[in-house]
């Protein structure tokens, strides 16, 4: 594991800062660290408001779009919305259809099979616009290079409006409309909203016309919230203020399938990482086991009984995918060490029936596992279809586009994307995809990083700066929970391993000659009981966040630590 510690930045500007803030210069220091430099720009961070979100119409087409919608409903034609079967898609879809359908009753909701369709819009999805007399598609979190397709439901009088945030291609779908804030000639100033954001930023322009203000929007931001922290955008800016509100949502108020979830996991107040644990990975179940259009059924169900139900199918699909994902992580790893690839700089496994639905999953495991690139690939009809996953730092996305040439299509992001090929070019691009890495990585990013924000001592852990600590959520990408150095720590004789295999550390340390063992501090270390004898062994240096630990219904603070190296 790689300590690096960040830049701290210039003294003055710490001082200046914590002056007009009248905080401590920890706090004025973590807050310079994520980009805020005024009083300003700590009262939008600490306090978002719904008023800080722009204006849709800034997004390029923008307005067509409303146009064509509006057309639409004049002339009372089938409307339909289109989304993939991740938790970005359905919530979008979810978002968007549940809108129209409040004052629109033509409007019917589509998601892709994950087998017999695969990822984006298909001719199949076209085809059912065709056969049902739809004339306007609105896909969701999809569609930003279906070129081909868009051309194929023109021919067929069928329009589309794209909602994406996928990086586009050198070309654009002729579709009426792409709202995509990464297109290039699009001056929006937001561009790292997910699929859902860009749904919601469609509703509030629509909202314009219908008379309704930014308010009347907050109960969907439930899904958007739910979508942002699932899809692992930076929780920044725009971001920050729609998960903001839409985890009050979520917890004061949430749609009725939402609630039936939040009954299966016996959750009181849930935070962005038990939104990301604990609800995306049950809607995303449905996809991935049966059909996305399960959880878009969930999600924009009103009765609380029928919404039960389908949660309760839900988690069954979730416990089917849990115990999929399992079997075929351990079938992929010792698929590495029979091929004596445990050196190479990629992970690039195959196998014709692991299940499609949970081999993003299981790439994220064996990328946890080899730390590097890493493709799982399944058979996928008469193709090969794989998921792939990157280390921090480097950019997967642009991986697969240099070694394209073996490649029938891929999409997706920097550090998550989705590819098919012919089985006949599997070999070769295994080869080249190695080739690629191997002379582009930088070596360091092999190792696993731990970002320190600072080097503290025990005497700054305090409540208070716990509490001001909590108003940096929701945490994310572009803010993560601060993490913290301390050096020369002693364990005060309670350390020892806990759980299954004591596989975790418990311990209380202190920092001599600061503090006393009277003083100690509560501390877990998730998958560090290997680190039990560097603790009672001597004084040692640890990286942690700080936390609360609820029992018996009392709080006190703890620390967790991510790793111990001895002094």
């Amino acid at each position: 594991m790689r300590w690096t510690i960040k830049a701290k930045p210039k003294q003055e500007d710490i001082t200046v800062l914590a002056q007009a803030l009248n905080v401590e210069n920890l706090v004025a220091q973590l807050l310079l660290q994520r980009g805020i430099t005024s009083y300003a720009e700590a009262k939008t961070f600490f306090r978002p408001q719904l008023s800080d979100l722009h204006d849709p119409f800034l997004m390029k087409d923008m307005n067509i779009a409303v146009d064509r919608i509006e057309k639409a409903i004049v002339n009372n034609e089938n409307i339909l919305v289109y989304g993939d079967y991740d938790v970005d898609g359905t919530t979008s879809v979810a978002l968007l259809s549940s809108y129209l359908l409040s004052y629109y009753p033509n409007v019917a909701t589509y998601i892709p099979d994950r087998y017999g369709e695969g990822y984006g819009v298909s001719y199949q999805g076209i085809d059912f616009a065709e056969d049902n007399d739809f004339s306007l598609i609105i896909t969701l979190d999809c569609g930003v290079k279906a070129i081909e397709k868009v051309n194929y439901a023109k021919e067929k009088g069928i329009d589309f409006i794209i909602c994406d945030h996928h990086r586009p291609g050198k070309e654009l779908p002729n579709a009426v409309a792409v709202l995509d804030a990464k297109r290039e000639d699009c001056s929006y100033p937001y561009d790292e909203l997910c699929g859902c954001g860009v749904g919601f930023k469609l509703i509030q322009a629509l909202a314009v016309n219908n008379e309704q203000t930014i308010e009347d929007l907050v109960p969907y931001l439930d899904l958007v919230a739910t979508a942002i922290g699932a899809d692992i955008v930076p929780i920044t800016g725009e971001n920050r203020v729609l998960a903001y509100y839409g985890l009050q949502v979520i917890n004061s108020n949430p749609r009725i399938g939402f609630k039936a979830i939040i009954a299966q996991t016996k959750k009181q107040k849930l935070s962005i990482t038990d939104v990301v644990f604990t609800i995306a990975p049950r809607i995303n179940a449905a996809g991935r086991m049966k059909h996305g259009q399960h959880a878009v059924n969930l999600l924009t169900e009103t009765d609380i009984e029928q919404a039960e139900k389908f949660a309760s199918e839900i988690e069954k699909y979730n416990l089917d995918r849990k115990n999929l994902d399992k079997q075929i992580t351990k079938e992929a790893l010792q698929q590495i060490v029979d091929y004596n690839e445990e050196e190479k700089f990629t992970s690039v496994v195959y196998k014709d029936t692991w299940h499609k639905g949970v081999i993003g999953i299981v790439a994220s495991r064996l990328t946890e596992n080899y730390y590097r690139p890493t493709l799982v690939f399944t058979k996928s009809g008469n193709k090969l279809a794989a998921s792939a996953r990157s280390v921090k730092g480097f950019d997967v996305y642009n991986a697969l586009d240099a070694s394209s040439e073996f490649i029938e299509q891929f999409g997706g992001h920097k550090y998550a994307a989705g590819l098919t090929l012919l089985e006949s070019q599997y070999e070769d691009f295994k080869a080249k995809f190695e080739e690629v890495v191997s002379q582009t990585i930088d070596k360091r990013l092999l190792t696993p990083e731990i970002s320190i924000d600072a080097i503290i001592n025990f005497t700054d852990i305090t409540p208070k700066l716990m509490r001001i600590i909590n108003q940096f959520e929701p945490f994310g990408p572009g803010n993560m929970t601060p993490v913290f150095m301390a050096e020369n720590l002693k364990d005060s004789g309670y350390a020892k391993g806990v759980g299954a295999e004591e596989s975790h550390l418990k311990c209380a340390v202190f920092q001599p000659p600061n503090t006393t063992s009277k003083e100690r501090i509560n501390a877990i270390g998730f998958n560090l009981g290997n680190k039990l004898d560097i603790v009672t062994q001597g004084t040692f240096n640890a990286v942690f966040s700080m936390d609360e630990n609820e029992w018996q219904g009392k709080t006190s603070l703890q620390l967790r630590i991510r790793d111990i190296k001895e002094n």
